[in-house]
C-alpha cells in the first residue's frame, strides 16, 4: 500500500510551514502528499445548532481555495510531487488522528488558527503527537524553513520505545545523507564508570549501522540532572530529533512520556514521535 504523507492545513503560517516540511518528506519517501483541512472547530463550533437541521456543514469555498493554492505552490517548489487536497467535516485533531491510520507520516504545525501566542504547542499538535497511529512530525519552531543541514538526533535509554526511535532515526539520517547522533543522558549524581551507558549506545549504534550501510553514527554520553533539558539543549544544532512515545520510566497508560512531551513543546528543531505503524481497521 502506498501510504501518503498527510499534513493538516488551516491557512495559518505555521500550518503552511508544516506543509512545506511535509512536501519535502513526501519527496524523500517517494510518496504522495495529502493536504487535509478539518473544518469544524475542535470544540464543535460549526455544527448546526438547530436540531431539525440534519447533517453537517458543507466544505467551504474559502477552504477549497486555500488548499488548492497551497497545493499549487508546493508542486511549483517540488515538481513531480503528487498532491491531493481534502476537506473533512471534523475537528482538526480527531481528523488527523483518523488519517494517521492510513498514513506513512503525519505532519503538524506547532500552532494553528486559534492558537494562543503563549501556547507552546496547540491542542491539535498535542492530540496527534499523543494518539497518532503512525510516526508524527511536529514542526518546531513554527517559522523555521525546511532544514538542509545538521544531524539527526535520537535519545537512547534502553527502552523498547527508544529502540524504535533509533530505527526511525537511522532511516531519516540515511534519507538526508546526515549523521545520526545517539545521545544517552546519564544522571550526573551517578558515580559509576558509565559502562551501562556505553553498552546501550554500542548496541543501538550497531543496529543503526547494520540497517544502513555507510551511515555515519556518533555515540555521546551527557551527564545532566534532567534528561529532557539535556536533550532540548542538544537540539540546537540538529535538523531533526526523534523521540520514542515513552521511555524507561513511562507508565503503561501514558500516551506520551515526559521527555517526549518536553521535546514537542521546547525542541529547537522538528520532532519526530516514533509511533509504530498500526494496521488499518
Amino acid at each position: 500500500m502506498n501510504r501518503p504523507v498527510v499534513v493538516g492545513v488551516d491557512g495559518s503560517p505555521p500550518s503552511l510551514v508544516a506543509a512545506e516540511h511535509a512536501a519535502q518528506a513526501a519527496v524523500w519517501r517517494s510518496r504522495p502528499l495529502h493536504l487535509v483541512h478539518g473544518y469544524l472547530h475542535p470544540l464543535g463550533y460549526g455544527v448546526p445548532i438547530n436540531p431539525y437541521e440534519l447533517g453537517l456543514p458543507s466544505p467551504t469555498e474559502d477552504g477549497r481555495k486555500m488548499l488548492e493554492q497551497t497545493a499549487a505552490e508546493l508542486v511549483d517548489q517540488w515538481p513531480g510531487l503528487t498532491v491531493e487536497v481534502r476537506q473533512v467535516a471534523g475537528g482538526p485533531g480527531a481528523t488527523l488522528v483518523e488519517e494517521s491510520r492510513r498514513a506513512e507520516l503525519v505532519v503538524v504545525g506547532s500552532r494553528g488558527l486559534g492558537g494562543f501566542a503563549g501556547l507552546l504547542l496547540g491542542s491539535v499538535g498535542t492530540q496527534v503527537a499523543a494518539h497518532g497511529h503512525c510516526p508524527v512530525l511536529v514542526i518546531r519552531p513554527p517559522d523555521r524553513p525546511v532544514p538542509t543541514e545538521g544531524p539527526v538526533l535520537v535519545g537512547v535509554d534502553g527502552s523498547e520505545s527508544a529502540e524504535l526511535a533509533v530505527g526511525y532515526g537511522a532511516e531519516e539520517a540515511a534519507r538526508r545523507g546526515a549523521t545520526l547522533v545517539l545521545l544517552h543522558v546519564a544522571d550526573e549524581r551517578d558515580t559509576g564508570d558509565g559502562g551501562e551507558a556505553a553498552a546501550l549506545l554500542a548496541t543501538a549504534g550497531a543496529a543503526a549501522r547494520g540497517s544502513h550501510r555507510g551511515l555515519t553514527v556518533e555515540e555521546r554520553v551527557v551527564a545532566a540532572p534532567k534528561p529532557d533539558q539535556a536533550l532540548i539543549e542538544a537540539t540546537g544544532d540538529a535538523a531533526l530529533v526523534v523521540a520514542g512515545s515513552r521511555g524507561r520510566g513511562g507508565f503503561t497508560g501514558l500516551l506520551l512520556g515526559s521527555v517526549s512531551q518536553a521535546l514537542v513543546h521546547h525542541a529547537r528543531c522538528p520532532v519526530l514521535i516514533a509511533h509504530r505503524y498500526e494496521p488499518e481497521p
